[in-house]
């Protein structure tokens, strides 16, 4: 039996990036982005509840999101998104076969295009 799973305690290991290699560090990337869209997700669906209240609650809600905290929140899902879905697309290519004695160059490459995009969208969403 693994040994993580002996303690409830030993859970946290799972995020634990010291001393692990970075295929380790990419699952653990991809665990951390995978639960925040999974709250955001729930978040949105309780937001949209709200949204079926009415005009007001709509327009309640339109103030809301228009502080900087929210603008922050959205920023972090894009970038959750962009990290989550180009780390699952090298996952599915290397389960494919395809590219895995450089899975390393393309995770890292993969990185840097989701840092590069998610700047990108940090602009563009500061500049409006």
């Amino acid at each position: 039996m693994n040994r993580i799973f002996q303690k409830p305690g030993n859970a946290i290991q799972w995020f634990d990036p010291r001393g692990r290699q970075l295929g380790y560090l990419a699952f653990i990337l991809n665990r951390i982005t995978g639960m925040g869209l999974a709250l955001y997700l729930l978040l949105h669906l309780i937001m949209l509840g709200k949204l079926a209240q009415g005009p007001q609650a709509y327009n309640s809600f339109i103030e809301t999101v228009h502080h900087p905290v929210f603008i922050f929140g959205e920023l972090l899902v894009i970038f959750a998104a962009l990290i989550h879905g180009l780390n699952g697309l090298r996952i599915i290519l290397t389960s494919f076969g395809i590219g895995v004695e450089k899975h390393k160059p393309l995770f890292t490459v993969l990185m840097i295009a989701a840092l590069v995009s998610g700047v990108y969208f940090a602009a563009r969403m500061i500049a409006r």
